[in-house]
């Protein structure tokens, strides 16, 4: 029967800078995939693309290329899938494609809401708080970024193309392996989609599914060389969750079982763009050394909606430490940290939310103090309270050396929905 290894590099923004070479030079992939983007990341982006129109993706995978590159002509059926293109996948396609010449890199986009907020609005379409109802008009100049999750389909049609390398913007994580699966077994029955989309949500996280944050992870697991996962996925449906030979890390019923329950509030109803997938009915069996086979994948039809995330600016923050030692350092770091808070309202200043945490027992403790606020300077002004206590608080106090802590801008969360019918995905071959 004829079968697909599709192989996650990345997670997020920030993980491992090696996974993705490791992976595509030991995985005998036809498909590596690397996801980069989380909703908090998606706000950052836009920032950078509202500063420079050329920024706003995923910097690192185009760093990455220089090192995929030989990978790919040592390996010409290797297709890369990617939503590093975040805020702005024009950008970075024609990056990539600067980066891989000779290669076919396509783009999809559509799902960048902002431009069109305001003529949404106007039509009709609330965006109304997903969890709330609240009205988005009580956010609305505030608003940084509206995303669509999109489906699968655009970078089917993107591969059909010929594109050996896709990169998207916003799509639902496990899209950029159910892509894949579409173009090439040409699925459409929801079973057959629930599996591709349960493929993709045990791999979308890389190094979780194959022994990362897992509970009886110990020296045995080498997570030090872990290996990333891969997702053979068959023809049936029928898919095995592996990693490279001899890399470190575990695969086993524990760690697919974490993963595959991982974000998900009913495992009976699991939303996606292209499917609303029953983790319930799945079956998992431990069918090698690092080897799970999940079998018996269920699904019933999407809805006509795309979830839509946004972000807006909802104040300012900042923490920071102090080291503590002594026989008395826990209840010294504990008492500091309430006393610059006092100190901080004898100057008039009292921050929304405040929190002291002491982290550790015995000698020395941290002390971490966080505030936020609506006002900057408000937060500015704490941030100036941790050094005095050096000089003015209790003995055994350290760790003032790095400088005042940074403030930084709050982004807060707003999820809601939006008829498919609004959102028209894009795909160009560059």
């Amino acid at each position: 029967m004829r079968s697909l290894r599709i192989g996650n590099g990345c997670g997020f923004w920030g993980d491992s800078l090696d996974a993705p070479v490791r992976l595509a030079e030991a995985g005998q992939l036809d498909y590596l995939t690397l996801e980069y983007l989380a909703e908090l990341t998606m706000s950052i982006l836009a920032l950078q693309k509202q500063r420079d129109p050329n920024a706003g993706y995923a910097t690192d995978f185009v760093d990455l290329l220089p090192r995929l590159a030989p990978i790919l002509e040592r390996q010409p059926n290797l297709k890369i899938v990617t939503n590093a293109g975040g805020m702005n996948p024009h950008a970075c396609g024609r990056k990539c494609a600067a980066l891989l010449p000779g290669h076919r890199v396509a783009v999809v986009s559509g799902d960048d809401l902002m431009p069109r907020l305001d003529e949404l609005l106007a039509a009709g379409h609330s965006l109304a708080h997903f969890d709330t109802g609240e009205s988005v008009q009580t956010i609305r100049g505030k608003v940084v970024s509206a995303n669509a999750y999109l489906g699968s389909a655009p970078i089917a049609d993107a591969l059909r193309l010929g594109a050996n390398v896709v990169v998207t913007g916003r799509v639902a994580d496990a899209c950029l392996t159910v892509g894949p699966l579409l173009h090439e077994f040409g699925w459409t029955s929801d079973d057959q989609l629930a599996a591709g989309t349960v493929a993709g949500h045990l791999i979308e996280c890389g190094a979780q599914v194959t022994g990362g944050l897992w509970m009886n992870a110990d020296d045995s697991t080498r997570l030090e060389d872990v290996g990333y996962p891969i997702a053979e996925v068959r023809e049936d449906g029928t898919l095995t969750i592996t990693k490279p030979t001899g890399s470190g890390g575990a695969v086993n019923l524990e760690t697919v079982s974490e993963q595959l329950l991982y974000e998900v509030a009913d495992p009976s109803r699991y939303f996606t763009p292209d499917v609303v997938a029953d983790f319930t009915t799945v079956q998992l069996r431990q069918s090698a050394p690092d080897a799970v086979e999940v079998t018996d994948s269920r699904g019933r039809p999407a809805t006509d909606s795309y979830k839509v995330s946004l972000a807006y600016r909802d104040g300012f923050t900042a923490a920071g430490t102090l080291v503590f030692a002594g026989p008395h350092a826990v209840r010294n770091a504990r008492r500091s940290g309430e006393i610059l808070l006092a100190r901080l309202k004898q100057a008039g200043i009292e921050c929304e939310h405040s929190l002291i945490e002491v982290i550790g027992e015995g000698s020395p403790v941290t002390l971490r103090v966080a505030v936020r606020d609506a006002r900057k300077s408000h937060v500015e002004r704490f941030t100036k309270e941790f050094a005095p206590l050096v000089t003015s608080g209790y003995a055994g106090t350290t760790g003032y050396t790095t400088g005042r802590a940074s403030v930084r801008e709050v982004f807060a969360y707003w999820p809601a929905l939006i008829a498919k019918s609004a959102v028209t995905p894009k795909v160009e071959l560059l």
